[in-house]
């Protein structure tokens, strides 16, 4: 089969946007070679480069086409017109089921013409997420400038042009011509393939996989820090950022002056990988190690001298930096900082983040004592857990507010708890990071998640679509995990009305506040889906139940869980669906069928048996739900099993006696009543 190479070079691509770019160029070639069957594809992507590799048929075959024309009794004038579109005349068409009908057979079609037509279209429609114009005389974009496109089918150059027209298309014409480093390989090479470009590039130290660029350089910096006794702080974003800015990753460790060292190692990090895309290391004790590590991008003549001093002389210079930060911001007190933050807007309609700040200290005090919390503790804590926005340190390096909040509140001297909860109260910033266990940490963290559901619904601000500017998915995950992880009972619906109440007046009965409590329930939803967890059995439970005490609803849901995993459990599910979709038939047709069964009107022992089953089983049920006590009531309710089994078996719910017929209907209302009371059973899969 013949093997297509496409590779599109151009100035240096953002390493945010490579692998998106490799992902859309596979997407949208193989969509427009389908007619040549593509398969087999290997893409690539790096800083000056994308490309992909993959096997197509020989030639798009040979078909005929069938295109219906006008009626046999349409006026001629109709038929006319077909004829003249398509440049025929009467005798080129054919009778078929009272149509005239145009058939053409389309010949065969060689796989380097077709594809010569239908790249250029392709790349004028790339769609990268930004893109430039440059040069003149042509309005196609890139998303940097493109400086050449190899396009070779079996060894020979499938010749196109993007030229169109006037658009001299920047003079890019399709070759079999590539380039390797920049610095040490400079100049134009000839391919005639996959293979051959493989090995061409990486000759010419150029690795175009992303993939072994990446492993490249972690299990370099890997092994060159365990060669000293160190570790490396994980970091695999970065590892993907630092593989799309190098062709040919070569690792390095430096050193850190150790005047730099009493710096907060969350510093050293930060400004290491922001600033120059270092990796920090460890000790083996988990404290901050004197070396760092880098990659350069190429292999350097003198072993890497010159390049290790000169990467350590940046580091010291931006050290030096968050030195100043460090000192300057320690010569005044969080708590002497707070009233900067009524000059800082929050929100037009939600005022100041000082007045943010007091709606937190509010709400942490009043979550305090539903969490174990030390009230002044947790409303202290509140108070200064905003104000290191102030800092020079969290001005230059946001990622790092709440985090120097703590460290600036220990200096202060105030208590521990206060500084951890400051520290903790963004927590969980992302999926794998960790939710803060200690009360006040708990109690202020809810406070400000909460704040932020609660003020933004009210303010009009919920998330729509795939917009959510304000991070309120986040929010309410992270609001789900601390109460998930922690145990907590906590009426989510009272906590928002305590919430609302502290907002500005005009927006303290916003109508769209109503939706939080679903918002939040949907959110848990997604997040038992991520978990592999049954979340239909959550919304079952959760139909019709104003229950958000989010620990209470999934212990209800665990309970019944692990009641349909059983056999006696999943007959259970089919009798009662089964006694549901009668009632809803029969009561369109002259229900309700509710109330009472007429004991008297029962005409065989199954009836009775069912009966007598759900007397017993209803109390029992409401009790053990009311108490908590869900894995009983499912136990309960599974007992029933083998009476519905005998009940569906031997008896016609559509009995000829109208009487009875009612009766039995009632009686199956009585089990759907009783069902209601664990879970919409309808929601149910399966």
């Amino acid at each position: 089969m013949p093997e297509l190479l496409l590779e599109l070079f151009s100035e240096e691509i953002p390493a945010r946007m490579q692998q998106r770019a490799a992902e859309d160029l596979q997407r949208l070639l193989t969509e427009a070679l389908s007619p040549l069957d593509p398969r087999d594809a290997r893409t690539f992507a790096g800083p000056r480069r994308i490309a992909i590799s993959l096997e197509v048929d020989a030639t798009v075959p040979g078909s005929t086409v069938d295109e219906r024309g006008p009626r046999e009794s349409a006026p001629d004038k109709a038929l006319a017109g077909f004829m003249r579109k398509h440049g025929v005349e009467r005798d080129a068409l054919v009778l078929e089921n009272g149509f005239w009908v145009l058939r053409r057979d389309v010949p065969a079609v060689q796989a380097a013409a077709h594809i010569a037509v239908t790249i250029p279209a392709l790349l004028r429609r790339f769609p990268w997420p930004n893109s430039m114009r440059w040069g003149v005389g042509s309005s196609f974009t890139w998303v940097r400038p493109l400086r050449r496109i190899a396009c070779v089918l079996d060894g020979q150059v499938v010749p196109f042009t993007l030229a169109e027209g006037d658009d001299n298309g920047h003079g890019l014409v399709a070759a079999n011509l590539t380039e390797g480093h920049r610095f040490t390989a400079p100049g134009a090479f000839a391919v005639t393939g996959t293979q051959d470009w493989l090995s061409g590039l990486r000759a010419r130290q150029v690795e175009p996989c992303a993939v072994a660029r990446r492993t490249t350089i972690a299990e370099g910096v890997a092994r060159l820090a365990a060669e000293e006794g160190l570790g490396v702080v994980s970091d695999p974003a970065l590892i993907d950022e630092v593989a799309g800015l190098t062709e040919w990753p070569v690792p390095f460790l430096g050193q850190i002056d150790d005047e730099f060292m009493t710096l907060p190692p969350e510093v050293m990090q930060v400004s290491m990988r922001v600033n120059q895309r270092y990796f920090a290391l460890r000790n083996a004790d988990g404290s901050a190690a004197p070396r760092f590590a880098f990659v350069a991008n190429m292999e350097p003549s003198d072993g890497g001298a010159l390049t290790i001093a000169g990467n350590e002389r940046v580091l010291r210079a931006r050290f030096a930096d968050a030195r100043h930060f460090w000192d300057l911001d320690r010569t005044h007190t969080l708590d002497s900082r707070v009233a900067q933050l009524d000059r800082i807007v929050f929100h037009a309609s939600l005022g100041s983040q000082g007045e943010r700040v007091r709606r937190i200290v509010r709400l942490a005090g009043l979550i305090a004592p539903m969490v174990g919390a030390d009230t002044k503790q947790a409303e202290r804590a509140a108070l200064l857990c905003k104000a290191d926005l102030t800092t020079g340190m969290v001005g230059e390096f946001p990622e790092l507010q709440g985090t120097m909040g703590a460290y600036y509140a220990r200096h202060d001297g105030e208590d521990s708890a206060v500084a951890d909860a400051i520290g903790a109260h963004y927590m969980p910033r992302g999926q794998h990071d960790g939710v803060p266990h200690a009360p006040v940490s708990i109690a202020v963290a809810l406070a400000d998640k909460i704040d932020s559901l609660v003020a933004f619904f009210a303010a009009g601000e919920k998330p729509g679509g795939s917009g959510d500017p304000y991070a309120l998915r986040r929010a309410a995950l992270g609001l789900i995990r601390i109460i998930r992880e922690n145990h907590l009972r906590l009426d989510l619906a009272e906590i928002f009305v305590m919430a609302a109440h502290g907002l500005p007046e005009n927006l303290r009965l916003a109508p769209d506040l109503d939706l939080l409590p679903q918002f939040v329930a949907e959110r848990l939803r997604v997040q038992l889906r991520n978990e592999g967890a049954r979340h239909d059995i959550l919304a079952a439970v959760s139909v019709g139940n104003t229950d958000t005490d989010i620990t209470r609803l999934l212990a209800r849901s665990d309970a019944l869980a692990d009641m349909l995993a059983t056999e006696d459990g999943r007959n259970l599910l089919a009798a009662t669906k089964r006694a549901a979709n009668i009632l809803r038939i029969e009561d369109r047709k002259d229900g309700p069928h509710e109330g009472a069964p007429d004991p008297a009107l029962y005409a065989q022992d199954e009836e009775r048996a069912l009966a007598d089953a759900l007397a017993h089983t209803i109390p029992a049920v409401e009790s053990a739900i009311s108490e908590e006590r869900f894995a009983d009531a499912m136990r309960d309710v599974a007992h029933l099993r083998p009476v519905l089994d005998r009940f569906f078996e031997d008896v016609t719910v559509n009995a000829e006696d109208a009487a009875i017929r009612r009766n039995r209907l009632r009686l199956l209302s009585e089990l759907r009543r009783m069902t209601v009371l664990i879970a919409d059973f309808s929601q149910i899969e399966g």
